[in-house]
């Protein structure tokens, strides 16, 4: 069955990029979603409190309007974060705006957080059913009070997701990225905990900071600070990139944010930073550029207790998503792990 979904994916690269992404989340809303055998009980794991069949995730930007999280479990996902989501439903950026380079195995985006607002997103997550369900939450482009958005973003979705990401680092959305600044970041952290102490106990879940791989001497450790500070449970490094390595695709010249397989080594890189000045504080989740069981398992032994993936299965296939776990799995045993747990941080 998986080889028939795999062929699938590969007819809609006959489709522009952005077409395809949406018959494939009608498809899957039709029910035409793969099933996957049950997680490898070495890749179960904890992760800021989430207990995870397996610590391999969807990333944000398939499921922008939690449409489809239930089969995306079904399909093989230790969890699944849907968004990002903004107060008001809005457009995003004009089309063109997604691009595949397929000779490098990477996307470049520029969606500009186009999704269909909070109420609808709010009606679809509380009709869901088990699983672990993240909402990555972000402003709208022309908000007077960005801060505000996150807050409201927040309250709105409290007790509906299993836990929250602050969507701070995307390029898309002008200015957005300042918000990583010592101050701004505090004023962010600040307000949007102090709104969440405030709300139901029941509600309280675990927050997460996303932040960009394109950060400076300094960056790091100061936002690190920042996250331990205000209390919040880890780190999701990173989002896509505005840095361009060599590229072969001719959609190399697009602007907007580069993420898949050229990503990979600049976000290892920033993982190994985050995971040493972290200390073990706070949990740090991995994405960009994870494409293989290789890549999971090198960004679990950078620091990383659990990745996310979303612009492999470009090119993967929904059958991906096994594969990476039969892969690691494999060799978490070869190197004498027992758990996944154990080889975090093990460089």
């Amino acid at each position: 069955m998986s080889l028939l979904h795999d062929g699938v994916a590969r007819v809609l690269h006959l489709l522009d990029a952005e077409t395809a992404h949406g018959v494939s989340i009608s498809a899957l809303e039709l029910g035409l979603g793969s099933r996957a055998p049950a997680s490898e009980q070495i890749l179960a794991t904890t992760v800021a409190g989430l207990a995870l069949p397996n610590c391999v995730g969807l990333a944000p930007g398939y499921d922008k309007n939690a449409q489809v999280f239930g089969p995306m479990l079904a399909s093989g996902f230790g969890f699944v974060e849907c968004g990002t989501v903004t107060p008001l439903p809005q457009a995003g950026n004009p089309k063109p705006r997604l691009f595949r380079l397929s000779e490098d195995q990477a996307v470049i985006n520029r969606m500009g957080f186009n999704n269909a607002g909070l109420e609808a997103f709010a009606g679809r997550l509380a009709r869901r059913g088990p699983g672990v369900v993240g909402a990555n939450i972000g402003a709208n482009k022309d908000a007077e009070d960005r801060i505000g958005d996150y807050v409201t973003g927040l309250t709105r979705l409290w007790g509906l997701a299993s836990y929250f990401t602050l969507n701070i680092s995307s390029p898309n959305t002008p200015g957005l990225r300042a918000l990583q600044t010592k101050a701004a970041l505090d004023e962010l952290l600040g307000r949007t905990m102090e709104a969440a102490k405030a709300l139901p106990a029941e509600g309280r879940v675990p927050l997460f900071l996303k932040v960009a791989p394109d950060l400076e001497d300094g960056e790091v450790e100061a936002i690190v600070e920042s996250v331990v500070a205000h209390g919040l449970s880890g780190i999701i490094v990173s989002n896509t990139t505005i840095s361009r390595p060599p590229l072969k695709s001719p959609h190399a010249g697009e602007t907007g944010g580069l993420s898949g397989a050229p990503l990979r080594d600049l976000a290892q890189a920033m993982m190994g930073a985050f995971h040493q000045a972290a200390a073990g504080r706070v949990a740090l989740i991995g994405a960009g550029g994870i494409a293989s069981g290789a890549d999971a398992y090198a960004r679990i032994r950078a620091g990383a207790s659990a990745v996310q993936l979303y612009s492999a299965l470009v090119y993967g296939g929904p059958g991906l998503v096994v594969r990476i776990r039969r892969d690691l799995a494999a060799r978490l045993r070869a190197d004498g792990f027992g758990a996944v747990a154990d080889a975090v941080g093990a460089n």
